[in-house]
């Protein structure tokens, strides 16, 4: 079956970003000129996804209205001839139909978000993507993945090789065999060890294509570390039954959950743009002296 649906988990508190999250999403937070939240469904709808399933909680409404239709604003941008400014806008709103929005009561972790989205996920196979997880690449990476799962037919990660001292921030990959130099069969799966006990290096980081089996496993309320519903001991159980597939992408991940992650992906973001690009680089010399 053809990928058509990705689940954005996006009801954290963004405690790491105090107090600027206290009244506002973290995924609302700007890079550069557009909230970190854009930059992951703008990836999703680039590669080919039909429906949006946000996993909202309390104190979203900011994000929910971006995705929204602002009368207002579009009628006093066209009255100013600002055309630049409301095409802008105007394409931030997808098609009528694409998103929809559900609700994590409770915050018991990544796994239990991903399973309240599954009566409207059914019984197909799934994206996931964090977007936490910012990529700088050309190709969008959800649509190399697709591409990937098209031809394994099975779950696929995206996974990065990390410094051996940061495995305890990630789940860890324990590959069995290399498929190809970008793809790697997972023998098993560890949620964030410590250096000694990591099997790999291989990090899985957030973007996912997933079978509907995982909300079986998910279903089953099994509790990991940190006390919550962990997304990578679900798949621990469901590669005892499906192969699941590492996969090592093209591009430049940046974690925007980590502060100095998110001021890199905002420089690297803002010399990407031709209009900044130049100033940037002369007060970047000018730091440096």
């Amino acid at each position: 079956m053809k990928v058509r649906k990705a689940v954005f988990p996006v009801a954290g508190l963004g405690t790491r970003f105090l107090p600027a999250t206290k009244s506002m999403p973290k995924e609302m937070l700007p890079l550069v000129d557009k909230p970190i939240i854009q930059y992951a469904v703008e990836e999703a709808l680039a590669s080919g996804i039909e429906e949006i399933i946000f996993v909202t909680g309390k104190g979203k409404s900011a994000l929910e209205d971006h995705f929204d239709r602002s009368y207002h604003l579009e009628e006093t941008l066209k009255e100013r001839k600002k055309d630049l400014l409301l095409k802008e806008v105007e394409s931030v709103v997808p098609a009528t139909g694409t998103i929809v929005y559900t609700r994590q009561n409770e915050p018991l972790g990544l796994g239990h978000a991903i399973w309240c989205a599954r009566n409207i996920v059914g019984d197909e196979p799934f994206a996931v993507l964090l977007a936490d997880d910012v990529i700088q690449t050309d190709v969008p990476v959800l649509s190399q993945m697709i591409e990937q799962f098209d031809r394994l037919r099975a779950s696929v990660v995206a996974t990065i090789e990390v410094d051996p001292a940061e495995t305890s921030k990630y789940g860890i990959v324990e590959p069995d065999n290399s498929f190809s130099d970008d793809v790697v069969r997972i023998k098993g799966l560890i949620e964030k060890p410590e250096k000694d006990e990591a099997p790999s290096n291989l990090a899985i980081i957030g973007r996912y294509i997933l079978t509907p089996r995982i909300f079986d496993i998910l279903g089953k309320g099994i509790v990991g570390a940190g006390n919550e519903i962990q997304l990578t001991d679900a798949m621990s159980m469901l590669l005892e039954k499906q192969p699941i597939y590492a996969y090592n992408f093209e591009g430049k991940r940046f974690d925007c959950g980590d502060k100095a992650g998110f001021q890199m992906a905002n420089l690297a973001f803002a010399l990407d743009r031709p209009e900044l690009k130049k100033e940037l680089m002369a007060f970047m010399k000018e730091l440096a002296c």
